[in-house]
């Protein structure tokens, strides 16, 4: 149980009196204070007083009786050694650094270019601006609000004819910068409004990922547009996969720069992580600016850090690293991260992982393995990811209120937060390390599925556990990977088709069995039923490797 309790404190800085060591401030100047720090104090600044006063009487019932938390000498000196605390004169004057920016002059990773289909327009969200990509009769990317101006209908819904884009409502269709070239309800002497347009948006296909710049007022900034470096090198080959993922993009980017947990979350599952190589890391920012921080980190066990981190505004995480193989030859390995914010609760990530370096396993397998692989490592986060969502909409308070960020594991998470808090105002909402804004619509919450009965549940995409694959449900992997993925959804297609194909057969041999006399055919007959019998597990297996959410099994299970 934990008292208030006075101990050693210092006196608080509007306070007329000094605390005394044993006899508590009376509830009036409690009060009285309270009020006056709330009408010239900001809200960080309070938060940082209350602390301040919660530690200076905290106490801990025990058997032996009630001991001060402060009789301990050096106890907070240790925690400053290990919790991370302010890191500039700023933050220890508890004064807020803020910088110029506004979320709509920034490039935003959209989609990658391969997977833009040329048959069909897709909607995407950035924020919460919902927006239509497609490509027109010339192959060239067009970008518009997905809203048709005749009666809000979602122009994503619609379909391409010879190049334009169509409503599918009432057919009107659009082509070039938005203007519209065709109303088939018009008299046929009668003009196209010139209010009959939809608002563009300005794309960039730069090293396979199509950029959106929001701003339809401030003219496009290309010397913001990201370039990256890695990717440019001679033989470096890399994979791209596309997730949407079920909560907040900063949640992602937490988790994405968070080294520390990939040994316990993911353990077996990436190829590298073991639970047992769990440890403390070492972390050394060198560069830290209005637009993100940049740094090194590495095992504690090994003294070294090889790894390179960077975070640029707005969503943008590099990992990358060097090594030296025994031929003395230099490799370089990189993981890329673009995390779109498409509104509260709602991310898209852009994953790409390379290197100049070639496994001769890596070979060997398919592509979907891989995509399937890095769509298990995301479902396993999932369930605390979305919790975690959850709660910070809940708590409603910064994260230095709720986070005990460890100086051993969380450097890159405190960085971040606290580069949040520089550039929030300008952002829709934003959860910073001491200010927050909350979004104008809830969080949307998606725990991962756990035990037997989700297990069912989730290995049929319609939610309930009835349907059929197309059914929209956004927990299953199906919705989340698969339909970004051009690649993975013409594998599923295949083994459908192989699926059906290998079923009829089995069929068919099967009746031959019963038909034909000889002993010798009906053996041969029913072996070769029963290898394609093995196919069709085969394929249905492949088929639902790719379309099912990861499940964790429940431990009462």
């Amino acid at each position: 149980m934990t008292l208030l309790q006075p101990s050693l404190c210092k006196p608080h800085p509007f306070s007329p009196l000094n605390c005394s060591p044993k006899t508590p401030p009376p509830p009036t100047l409690i009060r009285t204070l309270a009020s006056f720090s709330q009408k010239h104090k900001p809200y960080h600044q309070m938060i940082q007083v209350k602390k301040q006063w919660t530690r200076c009487h905290t106490a801990l019932e025990t058997k032996g009786g009630i001991v001060s938390v402060d009789e301990k000498e050096g106890e907070h000196e240790e925690d400053h050694t290990v919790v991370i605390g302010p890191s500039g004169q700023e933050e220890l004057r508890a004064d807020r650094v803020v910088v110029d920016y506004d979320w709509t002059e920034e490039w935003y990773p959209l989609y990658l270019t391969q997977n833009v289909p040329d048959d069909a327009p897709v909607g995407l969200t950035v924020f919460d601006n919902q927006v239509v990509l497609y490509r027109d009769g010339e192959g060239k990317l067009r970008c518009y609000k997905d809203r048709c101006p005749h009666r809000l209908a979602k122009l994503s819904e619609g379909q391409l004819i010879d190049g334009r884009l169509e409503c599918l409502y009432h057919g009107w269709q659009f082509e070039g910068e938005g203007k519209c070239a065709k109303i088939p309800q018009l008299p046929a002497n009668a003009k196209i409004p010139q209010s009959a347009c939809v608002k563009p948006y300005e794309v960039r296909d730069s090293q396979g990922v199509v950029w959106i710049w929001m701003s339809q007022k401030t003219p496009p900034n290309l010397s913001k547009l990201p370039w990256f470096e890695s990717f440019t090198k001679p033989d470096f080959e890399d994979d791209s996969t596309t997730h949407e993922l079920p909560y907040d993009h900063s949640i992602l980017l937490e988790n994405l720069m968070d080294p520390a947990h990939i040994p316990i979350s993911h353990d077996r599952t990436d190829w590298s992580a073991q639970r047992e190589d769990a440890q403390p890391l070492l972390f050394n920012v060198t560069e830290r600016t209005d637009r993100g921080f940049a740094g090194y980190w590495g095992k504690e066990k090994d003294q070294s850090t090889t790894n390179f981190v960077r975070f640029d505004a707005p969503c943008v995480l590099q990992n990358s690293k060097e090594v030296v193989d025994k031929n003395g030859e230099k490799h370089c390995f990189a993981g890329l991260f673009l995390c779109r914010p498409c509104g509260q609760g709602k991310t898209m990530l852009i994953a790409r992982f390379g290197g100049t370096k070639k496994y001769p396993l890596a070979k060997l397998l398919p592509k979907w393995y891989f995509h399937l692989n890095a769509s298990k490592v995301l479902d396993e986060d999932m369930g605390f990811l979305s919790a975690q969502n959850e709660v910070l909409m809940k708590e409603k308070v910064p994260t230095n209120e709720l986070y005990l960020n460890l100086r051993s594991l969380d450097t890159w998470v405190a960085e971040y937060r606290k580069w949040v808090d520089k550039v929030g105002h300008g952002m829709p909402y934003h959860f910073g390390h001491t200010t927050i804004s909350l979004p104008k619509q809830p969080a949307v919450v998606e725990h991962a599925p756990a035990g037997l009965f989700a297990a069912i549940s989730a290995s049929l995409p319609a939610k309930g556990g009835t349907g059929n694959m197309h059914a929209p449900d956004f927990t299953n992997r199906y919705f989340r990977h698969v339909i970004h993925c051009k690649g993975c959804r013409n594998v599923v297609k295949a083994f459908q088709t192989w699926n059906k194909a290998l079923l009829g057969m089995a069929l068919a041999l099967t009746a031959l069995a019963i038909l034909v006399s000889g002993r010798q055919w009906k053996a041969l007959l029913l072996v070769a039923a029963s290898l394609c019998l093995a196919g069709v597990y085969g394929c249905s297996t492949v088929i639902a490797m790719n379309t099912t959410t990861f499940i964790r099994p429940h431990r009462r299970l």
